[in-house]
């Protein structure tokens, strides 16, 4: 028996309900002042606590790496996963539409994207496959800044001279139509690279820093709001469909609680994030909108880049500009 096969029958044989206990792999630190992904999954967690359900967190890297987050919850031994986007892009590539830079201007703007897009109902048609759905899209902070070791970074031109960390090809092809350039370096080796000058600062949220202890060493951020930094909230198919009419309902209204909770946060953080950075000796460049404007123009480069088919960038522009 294959290991989906084996986890639908000790399902199937257990006496217990498949609805007892609801294990949520966490992504992160549970910190509700620093995480928006941590608020989303904690405001979820105590609404399916108040629905009767048992919930178990589960930290960070103890049920192993993205790789295998994704195997556990498609045969069903892990029910919820705050995961990266990459995992579902692999089933469904079209989701990396939410990672064009400048597509979403904040949240609320997403929200009604995604909302009037169908973006969840169609990548969960994808997804079924693998006995797997999209839940959510939480945010983990405000939209990405330029962070840097020692640069100040008002205008593209800043940039011609540093080296930056990558994520992937497409911001690799980002960086590149700045006028600068990227390398791919796993998170783990960030730090290391920061300081021994093999990468010169990464984009991400500006909570980032902060709570990676990483101030010592970044010492500028630029508030270009380039790219909303999220986690992908994927859930076992074969749970969810497992689950009492009730627990259904239940578990429906804990995700629409998770998001209001994460949306609450964010709005704040927008602000404190810039102010703690601030407090630990970080210099912010707050952008106005005409500097900004300069690299949303320059970044029009990467959705033409042959990174996604030319009718999913079609799309994903077309959903943006309708909800604006």
């Amino acid at each position: 028996m294959n290991l989906k096969a084996l986890a639908m029958a000790a399902l199937m044989a257990s006496a217990v309900p498949a609805a007892a206990e609801v294990k949520i792999a966490l992504d992160g630190k549970p910190d509700l002042e620093l995480s928006g992904s941590y608020n989303w999954s904690h405001a979820f967690a105590e609404a399916l606590k108040a629905g009767g359900m048992e919930v178990r967190e589960m930290p960070r890297g103890s049920v192993g790496e993205e790789a295998e987050k994704f195997d556990q919850v498609s045969t069903g031994l892990l029910e919820v996963s705050l995961s990266d986007v990459r995992a579902v892009a692999q089933v469904e590539p079209f989701i990396y539409g939410v990672r064009l830079p400048y597509i979403f201007d904040d949240a609320a703007h997403m929200d009604r994207a995604l909302d009037a897009g169908g973006v969840f109902a169609r990548v969960n048609e994808t997804l079924a496959a693998q006995d797997v759905m999209l839940l959510a899209l939480t945010p983990i902070g405000p939209s990405s800044g330029i962070i840097t070791t020692d640069a100040a970074v008002r205008k593209p031109a800043d940039m011609a001279e540093l080296r930056m960390r990558a994520l992937d090809d497409a911001q690799i092809a980002m960086y590149q139509a700045w006028g600068s350039t990227g390398t791919i370096v796993p998170w783990g080796e960030v730090p290391a690279g920061l300081q021994t000058g093999v990468i010169d600062g990464y984009l991400n949220s500006p909570f980032v820093p902060v709570m990676f202890g990483q101030t010592d060493f970044v010492k500028n951020f630029s508030d270009a709001g380039v790219i909303m930094p999220m986690r992908a909230v994927i859930a076992s198919k074969m749970w969810y469909d497992g689950l009492s009419d009730e627990d259904r309902a239940t578990v429906d209204k804990a995700v629409a609680a998770g998001d209001a909770a994460n949306r609450a946060w964010l709005e704040k953080a927008s602000v404190t994030a810039l102010e703690q950075l601030e407090a630990k000796g970080v210099t912010v460049q707050r952008l106005s909108a005409e500097e900004r404007g300069a690299f949303r123009e320059l970044s029009k480069a990467v959705y033409n880049s042959g990174l996604m088919p030319e009718q999913d960038v079609k799309a994903w522009t077309g959903m943006s500009d309708g909800a604006r």
